[in-house]
């Protein structure tokens, strides 16, 4: 069962205002990489093709920087979000027998992609959807074939509620965070999110551009992130980026949690970065995330929104939880831009985890 680390604490827009962590030291951490063949895999499924990863020349301006990309998830495998890769991948791997059911919570995206998942391998599926998932959410995961349960709590609620329905014989958990005794299937999950960051090394080689100095991850548990410090840190004669990521200012657990020094639970508020939303960093990230990223910050639901519409000003289609990584990569550059190893020739890369459309990741 998930377990809870620590004396939770209470998070809202109006109690906790834009707060920043630095420890340039992580860009000297290194991990072992992901698998190589996960990419691989990726490509032979039907429909793969990278998604695009979008040059914005005015946003450079405005950050005073070299470059910027959006590597842009909001039609990935058929779906508005990353989410698949790492569902796909930890099938895969899996290789549940004929009649076993999955089971996930989620805010959204994940759910929605492993309720897609389990259709087209023959499973059925029940998602768990904790308070303030959206109408259009929820039925975007019934139109996948799946029993959606609406749990009356937090998403962390909703994970514990998943884990005891998943201790039924012939039922799988595939969820997307892990704590102490579930840790398999989260890693694979990690693991398939490292095709998004092969694909943007080959694409900045494309382009003739520089490797990234900044790249900037939204996060809620922190699986993608822990995937992006996979990547990042496990060539140590390769560059080595700073790695930012960007929580909602409501729930920050993962900032918390690196500035106590210690994995915490979070008792979120509200936020509109829905995907976000979530209180526990997972056990699996947590090592990864203390050693190896180097800048963390929370943004404003109104900063997510203003970053949204600049994206879709700029056509990229992104919702708050993507626009998140723009807010975030401003925010840090306007604030601390001298902690951190950002001039005016550097590449920045922004991670846009979901489409404007798109159910919360």
């Amino acid at each position: 069962m998930p377990a809870r680390h620590g004396s939770p604490a209470q998070a809202d827009d109006r109690e906790r205002p834009m707060r920043w962590y630095c420890r340039p030291a992580a860009r000297s951490w290194t991990c072992a990489p992901a698998p190589d063949e996960v990419a691989a895999f990726h490509a032979s499924l039907p429909g793969y093709a990278p998604t695009p990863l979008v040059e914005l020349p005015s946003l450079a301006g405005e950050l005073g920087v070299g470059r910027v990309f959006v590597k842009d998830e909001s039609f990935r495998l058929g779906l508005p979000a990353f989410k698949i890769l790492g569902v796909s991948w930890a099938l895969h791997r899996a290789e549940p027998a004929s009649g076993v059911r999955l089971v996930a919570a989620t805010d959204g995206n994940h759910g929605r992609a492993l309720a897609r998942a389990a259709r087209l391998r023959g499973h059925a599926a029940t998602i768990y959807t904790p308070d303030g998932v959206h109408p259009a959410a929820v039925a975007a995961i019934s139109g996948e074939g799946a029993t959606v349960t609406a749990v009356r709590g937090t998403y962390d609620q909703a994970v514990l509620q998943a884990a005891r329905d998943a201790t039924r014989p012939a039922t799988l958990l595939v969820q997307d965070t892990a704590w102490p005794g579930y840790e398999r299937i989260p890693a694979w999950i990690v693991e398939g999110y490292s095709t998004m960051f092969a694909e943007i090394d080959r694409q900045l080689e494309l382009v003739h551009a520089a490797p990234p100095a900044l790249v900037a991850v939204p996060v809620g548990v922190g699986s993608l992130a822990q995937a992006a410090v996979t990547h990042y840190r496990s060539r140590p004669d390769g560059p080595a980026p700073a790695l930012l990521s960007v929580e909602p200012v409501a729930a920050a657990c993962l900032l918390e949690s690196l500035t106590r020094r210690r994995q915490i639970t979070l008792v979120t508020g509200r936020t509109s970065m829905a995907g976000l939303n979530c209180g526990t960093p997972s056990a699996l990230a947590w090592p990864y995330l203390r050693g190896g990223l180097d800048a963390a910050i929370t943004v404003t639901d109104a900063a997510a929104a203003v970053a949204a519409g600049k994206l879709a000003a700029l056509g990229v289609s992104s919702g708050p939880c993507g626009a998140a990584a723009l807010a975030g990569a401003r925010a840090a550059l306007t604030e601390h831009r001298d902690a951190l190893p950002v001039g005016p020739d550097s590449t920045l890369v922004l991670i846009s985890t979901e489409g404007r459309a798109a159910n919360p990741a």
